[in-house]
């Protein structure tokens, strides 16, 4: 793959950086920045009936983590709140 130059103002640059992850290259950068991919695409992929089974799996593992985090602060002698 070939490169290119191109010529960026210094707040352009800036704002580029500030939003580059740390392991990435300007390239990948504005790669990522200028997708056109949105988590609205990904509307409708999940029929109701899963997406009802994972609510619920989420809401269970949410109980059971309250619940242990509950266990742990009595064992500790302390308030979960």
């Amino acid at each position: 793959m070939g490169t290119k130059q191109v010529r960026l103002s210094e707040d352009v640059y800036a704002k580029i950086e500030d939003k580059k992850q740390p392991d990435e290259s300007f390239s990948d950068a504005i790669d990522r920045l200028t997708s056109d991919w949105s988590l609205a695409g990904w509307a409708g992929w999940m029929s109701d009936a899963d997406a009802e089974r994972h609510r619920e799996r989420v809401s269970e593992l949410e109980a059971a983590d309250r619940r242990e985090t509950e266990a742990l602060a009595d064992d500790l002698g302390i308030d979960p709140e």
